[in-house]
């Protein structure tokens, strides 16, 4: 909900297809799989690449579902749509449907991340309806964690987000990631209250995302990442909250 009590968006799908009986089937699918779900959805259709289009796949709000024909009018095929929306979108899905059968395994998966590849003529409906159904059990996660100074503006993915510790010396908190790690100048408090379920203290000077915890051990005052990182920052202290 937002502040005025309204749905929120759960899901856009953006459909770039010519003919207009698979836009048809496209259609009853999405309505279908919605409806079970309960969903908020938005559906745009487009007959080939745009301006339009492109501005679609720049606006970067919401979850996508890009459900692309390989042959379309014109130059620019579904392909080419593909790897402009890759170019800085590599969150949203990528169903292809075509009507050739040997285009997919051998090029596109490595090359951008496609969900599936799907023959127009073969089993088309049920095929969607199952990907679709998988899309929506995934686990979408595009919350951030946005600190603004007059030093430095930081925008982090909380997902991306290991653990966070404090540096007396400097008085600022280390966001630690599986690339590089983040100080800013804040507190522990104050940062645990921007931070969602997922997070919670592990030490009086540690937050842990519990997501990449994969075993703790309060006898020996550590947890382990997913990363295999041993962090000495675990004190039973903490144990109810932390198994809540």
């Amino acid at each position: 909900m937002d502040k005025n009590g309204n749905r929120l968006l759960d899901i856009k799908f953006v459909i770039v297809e010519d003919e207009k009986s698979v836009q048809n089937t496209v259609k009853k699918v999405i309505r279908k799989i919605s409806i079970l779900n309960d969903t908020e959805i938005e559906v745009k259709y487009f007959t080939k690449y745009d301006k339009d289009l492109q501005k679609e796949i720049n606006e970067e709000l919401y979850r996508k579902v890009y459900i692309l024909d390989i042959e379309l009018e014109g130059s620019i095929s579904g392909i080419d749509i593909a790897h402009k929306i890759r170019e800085n979108d590599w969150d949203s899905e990528i169903i292809f449907i075509t009507s050739h059968d040997k285009m997919f395994e051998t090029v596109y998966r490595s090359i951008l991340d496609v969900f599936d590849f799907i023959e127009k003529f073969h089993d088309m409906e049920s095929r969607l309806e199952h990907d679709l159904k998988l899309i929506y059990n995934q686990k979408f996660d595009k919350k951030m964690l946005k600190v603004y100074s007059r030093n430095a503006d930081l925008e982090i993915y909380l997902k991306n987000i290991l653990y966070i510790t404090r540096d007396k010396e400097e008085r600022k908190i280390i966001l630690h990631t599986k690339e590089v790690d983040f100080k800013i100048v804040s507190s522990l408090n104050d940062i645990l209250e921007k931070l969602d379920s997922r997070f919670v203290r592990t030490h009086r000077g540690c937050i842990a995302n519990r997501d990449h915890v994969v075993e703790y051990k309060y006898s020996n005052g550590y947890f382990i990442l997913d990363n295999g990182q041993k962090i000495d920052l675990l004190s039973k202290k903490y144990r109810k909250e932390i198994e809540k």
